[in-house]
């Protein structure tokens, strides 16, 4: 597997899920870590477990949601440890809800996370990035992204609304040596996920999604969907006439 070596690599949604296994993962191979989160000692707390001798891991404190947080917080950052060489926009959040218990302020809490969050740190790292002429930004999106599944319209609007916002900043970032990456995960053993009470099939553990994002960091693809049968699957759905899709939904 290619890996990422003797890189800053920032992840936010560090405390736990992808964010915590990709942390794990990249402290391996001589990186150098910023870690962000709401949690900052659930963090702290699984680094010293796990590794206990002085780790390149320096974890910070920040609910993405406020975009002046977000902003002393990476003032912070390039005081302490520098402008990153990547950057894993990961924070997010997800929650079910039906027509009979529709309710704005969850559809807040999720954009101003799943794509807020993602947008404000992206105000902050561009222009360092594009100065530099060289930068990795990479999003985590969904291979729910191109419907809307019952229940979870939310969450899938807010994923949709990363997978468009990246596709509109790769073209340009080429010109300006900033490369743009999506993820775009299937079920993945998280926090998020154990929240649901339906079949999730090929449902994959953190720390194997964890190396297959490296990997793909690693190449520089600009789309990385996995596991290969849910990316299938995902096609399929996302072509279906409208009617078909309404009628199928429904049963579930």
């Amino acid at each position: 597997m290619k890996e990422l070596e003797n890189k800053r690599v920032l992840i936010t949604g560090a405390s736990s899920g992808i964010g915590k296994a990709l942390a794990i993962e990249l402290l391996k191979n001589q990186n150098e870590l910023i870690l962000i989160s709401r949690h900052k000692a659930k963090t702290e707390q699984y680094i010293q477990e796990i590794f206990q001798e002085e780790t390149r891991a320096f974890i910070y404190e920040c609910d993405v949601r406020f975009k002046e947080k977000v902003h002393e917080t990476y003032e912070k950052i390039k005081k302490e440890t520098g402008v990153p060489d990547v950057a894993i926009l990961n924070a997010g959040v997800g929650r079910e809800m039906s027509l009979t218990h529709f309710n704005s302020a969850i559809a807040e809490e999720i954009f101003q996370t799943n794509f807020l969050g993602l947008v404000y740190f992206t105000e902050q790292l561009l222009p360092d990035f594009i100065k530099t002429g060289k930068g990795i930004l990479v999003g985590v999106s969904s291979l729910a992204d191109n419907r809307g599944f019952p229940r979870s319209g939310l969450y899938t609007a807010s994923k949709a609304a990363v997978s468009i916002f990246l596709e509109s900043l790769r073209a340009e970032g080429k010109i300006k040596g900033v490369k743009i990456i999506t993820i775009k995960p299937g079920f993945v053993e998280t926090a998020l996920t154990a929240q649901n009470n339906w079949p999730m099939p090929f449902l994959m553990p953190a720390e194997r999604a964890a190396k297959i994002i490296i990997n793909g960091i690693a190449k520089e693809k600009r789309v990385i969907r996995f596991p290969l049968p849910t990316a299938i699957l995902s096609r399929i759905i996302g072509a279906m006439p409208g009617r078909f899709y309404e009628f199928v939904a429904s049963k579930f």
